[in-house]
């Protein structure tokens, strides 16, 4: 579905529960507390009743308690309509790069802090189980996220130490981002860009039997020993790219197409990420990243199918 599409089928709170349910229960209505699948009925109010109850409200015949089809996910005990997620969720899905909560207040008709939370808990739930490992010709690089020093960096003067002086980088968080040469991408939001850091993580998501292709930092010096082949782009040479003698191509220029848009989307739609939530807004960007073959309504669709089991407390610190 596209934007109009979504406005003209969720216009009530009962067309979203229906869609909920066909999203969530393939199979039949699915009790939360006893796990019985399709032995529940649908509580209705008598004809003429003052007290109408809410649509949705399923009963178990087994455990005899009731349950909604949005217990156990990130819709929970929410005040916001259900028709509201739902188009938050198309939103977020559809922007290429990222939509603000602010845009959100304005168009949905919600509060701003209702606005961020509800896009914080779409993002917890976004996030990908990292099942198997990179394989074929992966990509590996890092960039800095944040905004310039007020002060400015520059060269120090004479008789003054380098040490005294703050990095370009000192105020940027460092991201490490791993993409398969047409697959999928992973993002680590690090401490520091050093070997010790990135070596269990390119251990843990790469197969052994993967070619590297890397830029010419040091860092990335055990890679040799550690997989099939290591490939080194060397940027300080204004080299880019390299067609080997046995025909593979030696480059980076996949994942720093994806860290473009990344950044334009901090700078342009978000302009401020703070560093505790950094986390949260990798696993959006990996997310459509990861789902760019397919249509807008087929990747809400699936993010959709993905927020069972996943629930995030006002309460609960963000980054956890």
């Amino acid at each position: 579905m596209n934007l109009a599409e979504l406005a003209k089928n969720f216009s009530s709170e009962e067309s979203a529960i229906r869609y909920l349910e066909g999203e969530l229960w393939p199979d039949g209505p699915v009790c939360p507390h006893c796990g019985e699948v399709g032995h529940a009925f649908e509580m209705r109010s008598k004809a003429g009743s003052k007290n109408q109850m809410r649509p949705g409200l399923w009963k178990c015949s087994g455990c005899r308690k009731t349950f909604r089809v949005t217990v156990g996910t990130i819709f929970e005990d929410s005040h916001i309509p259900l028709h509201k997620w739902m188009m938050a969720i198309h939103l977020m899905c559809a922007s290429k790069k990222g939509i603000s909560a602010h845009q959100l207040h304005r168009m949905l008709g919600i509060g701003y802090r209702a606005a961020w939370f509800m896009a914080h808990r779409i993002r917890y739930a976004m996030a990908e189980k990292h099942n198997g490992q990179l394989s074929g010709t992966v990509e590996v690089d890092e960039t800095y996220v944040g905004g310039k020093l007020r002060s400015g960096h520059r060269v120090p003067d004479e008789g003054k130490r380098t040490k005294d002086i703050p990095s370009a980088v000192s105020n940027k968080v460092p991201v490490v981002s791993l993409v398969q040469r047409n697959g999928k991408v992973r993002s680590f939001q690090v401490e520091r860009v050093t070997a010790k850091n990135l070596k269990p993580i390119l251990s843990e998501h790469i197969a052994r039997e993967s070619r590297l292709n890397t830029d010419e930092n040091k860092v990335y010096l055990f890679a040799k020993k550690r997989f099939a082949s290591h490939d080194v782009v060397n940027h300080s040479e204004k080299e880019y790219s390299r067609l080997e003698d046995d025909g593979r191509l030696a480059s980076i220029n996949t994942v720093e197409g994806y860290f473009s848009i990344l950044k334009r989307g901090v700078y342009g739609t978000f302009h401020h990420v703070g560093k505790q939530h950094l986390h949260r807004y990798l696993s959006e960007f990996d997310f459509r990243y990861n789902s760019r073959e397919i249509k807008d309504g087929e990747r809400a669709e699936l993010a959709v199918q993905g927020f069972v089991g996943k629930r995030l407390m006002y309460r609960t610190r963000l980054n956890h």
